[in-house]
């Protein structure tokens, strides 16, 4: 059984004065203490007028696109987002998830040299009609030399070395690209290659790539940075990376470009101002420039109409919980990773937090374990949640403390 607490909106600012600095306290139901902001008697603030969003600039000839909040995955806009398309060389963002998750998994070695086969560089080398990364056939390269001709440069040859080198194989490669695309809920994706050069049965989705983009940004921050590198080198040439916003806007800071003749010309952009992360997604566009563009404006609208908030710091205690049978009495409660919410611009006061923990709480408990969930809401609807988590550890009490406390909890029930 449960019971929620629940707080209604909080002035401008005052959420981290609320329940970080714990200015007040009010007991609630179910023996659980939640920090409440105090509020200066006989004063009032006019509240402006909501801002009115107007419909994102759709561009002008892409099949498919979106914009996303980072920090929710909450869609802010988009069309045909779950539509399958050929993603071409956005293919390139699971090739460097799957690397990066190799590596860290110790499966592979940054120190590792990686080999330029014959056959990765017949297939996505000079001679074919995509991008490659021109590193010498049959000799090896540095490993992140190689990581960064994929990304960089875009080289295809470059994602068949890599996936060779991880699996053994491009078509092994694939299989674990799609293993990873199940784990990460990539429910309308398959990939058949590593680099996105046409192929039957190899397509994703406007939504699906933005999450994959997501994910890399958060588990392997690393992995993503090489997206933002302007150009590199490898022997006598240099290449540009062909992402133009990294020029246009220093917010910008990545993602991947592709383009083939049955896939056009697709864009993953994101960028980071303040707090706040967007990601964007066009899909079959029909020019290098119109992808960018469609791309700022896009950008551009999502952090003009919604703003992004820090509500709670990790590891700050925003909740008490009453505790049986425990050598304390009570075990603070609070989260594991801040938690963000994106709302509409101007309307951030109108926020409501929520939080749902259990009614009966008996020791011991450890730190980090899961205790409840907080809840975030607008307008009654979901904008973000985290799991509750106790923020100390609390050992079982003596023999005597845990008869005692037996009879209570069986004289509450009753």
């Amino acid at each position: 059984m449960k019971r929620t607490g629940k707080t209604g909106g909080l002035a401008a600012g005052a959420w981290l004065i609320a329940f970080a600095a714990c200015m007040a306290m009010v007991a609630l139901p179910g023996d659980t203490v939640f920090a409440q902001a105090s509020v200066a008697e006989g004063k009032s603030a006019t509240k402006p007028a909501p801002i009115t969003i107007p419909d994102a600039p759709k561009p002008s000839s892409a099949i498919a696109w979106l914009v996303i909040d980072d920090a929710t995955g909450k869609v802010l806009a988009g069309e045909n987002i779950h539509m399958r398309l050929p993603p071409a060389s956005l293919t390139k963002v699971m090739t460097s998830y799957v690397v990066a998750a190799e590596l860290q998994a110790g499966r592979i070695k940054s120190s590792d040299r990686v080999r330029m086969s014959e056959n990765a560089w017949r297939s996505g080398g000079a001679a074919t009609d995509g991008s490659y990364s021109g590193f010498e056939v049959n000799k090896t390269a540095d490993f992140t030399d190689m990581v960064k001709g994929m990304v960089v440069q875009s080289g295809n040859d470059a994602a068949i070395a890599m996936a060779e080198h991880v699996a053994g194989s491009e078509e092994a490669f694939a299989t674990l690209m799609n293993d990873y695309a199940k784990r990460l809920g990539l429910q309308n994706t398959r990939f058949v290659n590593s680099h996105g050069l046409p192929a039957e049965g190899h397509y994703s989705t406007a939504y699906d790539l933005a999450m994959l983009g997501r994910a890399l940004i958060h588990d392997y921050p690393q992995e993503y940075s090489y997206n933002k590198i302007r150009e590199f080198t490898v022997g006598p040439i240099t290449q540009r990376n062909r992402n133009l916003l990294l020029w246009r806007d220093e917010s910008v800071d990545g993602i991947k470009t592709g383009h083939h003749s049955g896939a056009g010309y697709c864009m993953m952009a994101s960028a980071k101002r303040g707090d706040q992360r967007l990601i964007t997604v066009v899909m079959r566009t029909g020019g290098e420039e119109e992808r960018a563009v469609d791309s700022l404006a896009l950008l551009n609208w999502g952090f003009r109409f919604y703003e992004t908030h820090r509500l709670y710091q990790a590891d700050s205690v925003i909740a008490t919980h009453k505790i049986w049978k425990g050598r304390g009495d009570v075990v603070k409660l609070g989260l594991d990773a801040p938690l963000l919410a994106s709302t509409p611009r101007g309307r951030y006061t109108e926020l409501k937090p929520l939080m749902d923990v259990p009614k009966t709480l008996v020791a011991p408990v450890q730190a980090g374990q899961k205790i409840g969930v907080v809840r975030v809401m607008l307008d009654g609807k979901l904008v973000s949640e985290a799991q509750l988590v106790a923020l100390e550890s609390v050992s079982e009490a003596g023999f005597f403390k845990r008869l005692w406390h037996e009879f209570l909890m069986w004289w509450d029930s009753v």
